[in-house]
């Protein structure tokens, strides 16, 4: 049906059904499909918790309340009580799997234990202790202590959730160390060593991590510094307790004095799966010279692990010139990956990178799907600080705006190191977090003449001393400003180097200081003598391109901005590129520093300026609806202005389109603000509209409602109502997709509403659709299977037969999730013939997947096999992986239940490697469950 990409999740489509996740071993959460259910109450929280721990087991009233509040209860702890039940079972209710009852001893909570994250946890360690499969038992003490994301029960600090905390620290203290030894058994002892230096200044008295430490030291031939460690332990249990180590560490100790061969690393296991290892630093520079200083400094500082390095200095001072060179030197250090971000701090062209959507991106990057990344930025920075637990992971964070846009940013391990750079001096994170401060300067004279000599050659400027001289005063040893001079002189080989120097002379007062007033480090100077070289075109193309919101441009945008043709612009950014003013960091895309953009941009008339931006906001949009007719062409047409740019960008199938949303959805956002800005209100909603397809098939749910957000605001001021109930509505699903269902029900009740009155009733069809999906998200199969039934009563009186079809198929999906499996095959049947006959291949395999559950239900399982394959057969053509996986599911359970395990297994396997490859990790859980109890 039209609109599908309303939602991320489309009736009859699902991977094993709703995964439900309870965590108490950091944030207190109920997680249903990825999705956390908002609890928002502390105590109510506290009411969670504790039935959680004792899952299936009724905990009388007095009980509760005296977990909860210990010894200072509320005036009325009963009625308290009843107020947080009653407020959970609202919050859980239609979630399956899980109950609160009441009986004549008190509550429960029933749910699979396995569902909650300590009973999970002393499940596997419990599991672990019964294998002799060393690995085995490494792989689930792993799994296990990777369901901790921060301390137990956060947020909640009665006497009692403090002593049970304290008895989980001592539990999870004991699965790590038996983790250890189960690694340093496999010869995992380099990897181990940042983590057990940790776990020694935690525990500085316990021998057994002091042990493991030890033999770690030793495998590493690191043995002088082991029998050090050994003789501070000794001395510190004799100040401390009076006594000496015991007999095993003893025994250790002499092995190690002796050199016992036995304590030789045995051979490498096996390596581990491979698992999503970011290396998202920039290309290393290219001409590095002249900070041999700074470099010897940052080396030193950085001889062990974990070190935070904060580099200070000017705008155009080189700080992410020498962060990357030290980073790409060093790379091989840090095996797990390599994180970089420009957190545009003094970004010209918008606001400083927000934290929390800096930790969306790194959550993703280090395997964590869109659609499952938390919200809230406590969260965020609490699973990014698990995930990086005891990985040796490099985190460069470019351009920072102060401390506090850094500090949510720093991993809380001291295996990671972390290299930040910023204009500010960042004296609190000096301060507060024991950063190494290193603050660039200008370069030396020599320095800034080693710089040119490696871009021009030495000849050339052993011919010219004095001009030389001159040149280098006036760049102020700015390494950028250098840059562009040698550039200027790369291109005119012929022309003197006093050229340059004369005209650096000419103009050194027309412009500004660097922003932070270091009258001796402008970079207006050569900008202004370099841009002025430039001819015409060239030159109003630098300004217009310095205009232009997004973190960069592709080519093709810029000819939409700049009014020239494709060929043309390509051949104006390679100038550009060559003389220094602006970087191709991707092929075909480019950005400036953000110094040559502020100052670019400001040189366009008004009236050019604003010009210029809406050809780009409309090439935006006509280059996305147009994408988007590929990703979903049976959605309803969106009607756009009539301003189609001259030279679109050729979107030519369902994979280009992919291609050129996931390269350009930043800029369109960025789009979106400019036309908001401006008042072009339309295009503002328009540019959510046509992105929206592309946010929920990639899983941008968070992205996507800020989209619409941004959308309605600019609806409302356009003021027609018919665009009102189309927004809203899209509002609403985009609330619903991060979990938000209340909200969720009021925007859709709205926008029903609106088209109601105006007589719309393609519109009701859509919004009743929707309205089924919500109930379905909340358990509600009834009003779900109500809200599709009023569908299809509207679309069978209007002449769209793919709708029709949608909606036959949509019936079917709830009546079987209700059990009348009859009736949903005849449904379904109806919906298959209409989207044969009118091609519909989207619908086509959405319904062969829901008519492989129902004859599934049915236990007609050879017809159940036979619509799963044609599903994943249509899948495989069209390309769609996403869909693809729950028809292999589908179909494997089949299998499973007709004892056909191989069958089951290569299904489930195939289903597990495009989740783990799409980061659905929810979904991959559900699937690794599935074959573990093969």
């Amino acid at each position: 049906m039209g609109d599908r990409d309303g939602w991320g999740r489309r009736p009859g489509g699902r991977a094993g059904g709703v995964v439900l996740r309870f965590r108490v071993l950091g944030d207190i959460q109920v997680v249903v499909d990825g999705v956390p259910v908002a609890i928002a109450h502390r105590q109510q929280l506290g009411v969670l918790a504790t039935l959680l721990v004792d899952v299936n087991t009724a905990v009388p009233l007095d009980v509760l309340a005296d977990r909860v509040w210990g010894e200072h209860p509320p005036r009325r702890p009963r009625q308290a009580l009843y107020t947080y039940l009653s407020r959970l079972r609202t919050s859980l209710d239609g979630v399956a799997g899980v109950a609160i009852t009441r009986g004549p001893r008190g509550y429960a909570l029933e749910t699979d234990p396995d569902t909650v994250d300590l009973h999970r946890f002393r499940r596997l360690v419990g599991q672990a202790g019964g294998t002799d499969d060393t690995a085995a038992r490494c792989a689930v003490l792993t799994e296990a202590l990777s369901l901790w994301t921060g301390p137990a029960f956060a947020g909640v600090d009665s006497p009692w959730f403090v002593g049970t905390r304290a008895v989980l620290d001592n539990e999870h203290l004991a699965a790590r160390l038996d983790r250890y030894d189960a690694s340093l058994a496999l010869g995992g002892h380099d990897a181990l060593l940042p983590a057990l230096s940790v776990a020694a200044d935690e525990h500085p008295l316990d021998e057994r991590v002091a042990g493991q430490l030890l033999l770690a030291l030793v495998r590493g031939g690191r043995r002088h510094e082991a029998l050090h460690r050994y003789e501070a332990l000794r001395a510190a249990l004799a100040e401390e307790l009076g006594v000496d180590p015991g007999p095993a560490l003893r025994e250790l100790h002499q092995r190690i004095l002796t050199a016992d061969p036995a304590l030789a690393a045995p051979e490498p296991a096996p390596a581990a799966p491979a698992t999503p290892v970011p290396r998202q630093l920039p290309a290393a520079p290219a001409s590095f010279t002249g900070r041999d200083r700074e470099l010897a400094e940052l080396v030193d500082a950085h001889a062990g692990a974990g070190v935070l390095t904060a580099i200070s200095g000017p705008g155009g001072i080189g700080k992410t010139w020498l962060a990357l060179h030290w980073s790409h030197r060093f790379a091989d250090r840090f095996p797990d990956g390599q994180l970089f971000v420009n957190l545009r701090g003094f970004d010209p062209g918008g606001q400083p990178a927000p934290p929390e959507a800096v930790l969306r991106g790194f959550l993703e990057a280090l395997g964590v799907a869109p659609h499952a990344v938390p919200t809230g930025l406590d969260t965020l920075t609490a699973r990014y600080r698990s995930l990086l637990a005891d990985k040796r992971v490099l985190v460069v964070l470019d351009n920072a705006r102060d401390t506090e846009q850094v500090v949510p940013l720093l991993p809380g391990t001291a295996a990671a190191t972390v290299l930040v750079t910023s204009r500010d001096r960042l004296t609190g994170l000096v301060g507060a977090h024991s950063a190494h401060a290193l603050l660039l300067d200008v370069l030396s004279p020599a320095a800034a003449r080693a710089l040119l000599a490696h871009r021009l050659g030495d000849a050339r400027l052993t011919a010219e001393p004095d001009a030389v001289r001159d040149l280098i005063a006036r760049c102020a040893g700015l390494p950028v400003a250098l840059g562009i001079v040698a550039a200027r002189a790369t291109v005119h080989p012929d022309l003197p180097l006093a050229t340059w120097a004369d005209e650096l002379r000419d103009e050194a007062e027309r412009l500004d200081a660097l922003d932070d007033g270091d009258p001796h480090a402008s970079l207006s100077a050569v900008l202004s003598w370099s841009t002025a070289a430039l001819d015409r075109p060239h030159a109003e193309a630098f300004g217009l391109l310095g205009a232009a919101p997004g973190p960069d441009i592709g080519v093709a945008a810029a000819a939409a901005l700049c009014g020239l043709t494709r060929p043309r612009a390509a051949a104006v950014l390679r100038v550009l590129e060559r003389v220094s003013l602006a970087q191709q960091h991707s092929a075909g895309r480019y950005r400036m520093h953000d110094l040559v953009r502020l100052y670019a941009g400001a040189r366009p008339e008004p009236g050019e300026r604003a010009a210029a931006l809406r050809r780009l906001v409309d090439f935006y949009l006509h280059t996305a609806v147009t994408a988007d007719r590929f990703l979903e062409p049976h959605r309803r047409p969106l009607d756009t202005a009539p301003t189609v740019p001259e030279h679109p960008y050729p979107v030519a199938d369902n994979a280009a389109a992919m291609t050129w949303f996931a390269a350009e959805h930043a800029c369109v956002a960025a789009a979106q603000q400019t036309a908001a800005d401006h008042g072009w209100d339309t295009a503002a909603w328009q540019l959510a509209w046509a992105v929206n397809t592309f946010h929920i098939r990639t899983g941008r749910h968070h992205d996507l409602l800020a989209l619409w957000q941004h959308g309605a605001a600019a609806a409302d001021r356009v003021g027609d109502s018919a665009t009102r109930a189309l927004v809203h509505r899209y509002v609403g699903n985009a609330h619903g997709t991060v979990g938000d269902f209340a909200t969720c029900s009021r925007h859709l009740v709205e926008a029903l509403a609106v088209v109601e009155r105006a007589g719309d009733e393609a519109g009701r069809a859509l919004i009743h659709r929707d309205l089924a999906i919500v109930s379905e998200q909340l358990g509600d199969f009834p009003a779900a299977l109500e809200h599709a039934t009023r569908t299809m009563d509207i679309v069978e009186r209007l002449d769209n037969p793919t709708w029709q079809a949608d909606a036959h198929n949509t019936v079917g999906w709830y009546l079987a999730r209700l059990g009348r499996y009859a009736e949903a095959h005849e449904h379904c049947e109806i919906a298959l013939s209409q989207c044969r006959l009118h091609r519909d291949r989207n619908g086509e395999g959405n319904t062969l997947d829901t008519l492989g559950y129902v004859s599934h239900q049915r236990g007609h399982h050879a017809d159940g096999i036979r619509y799963y394959e044609a599903s994943a057969a249509l899948w495989r053509e069209l390309g769609y992986t996403h869909e693809l996986v729950v028809s292999l599911d589908g179909c494997g359970q089949v299998h499973a239940d007709l004892g056909n395990a191989d069958e089951a297994r290569s299904l489930w396997g195939e289903a597990l490697e495009l989740c783990v490859a799409q980061r659905r990790d929810t979904e991959a859980d559900g699937l690794r469950q599935r074959l573990l109890a093969l």
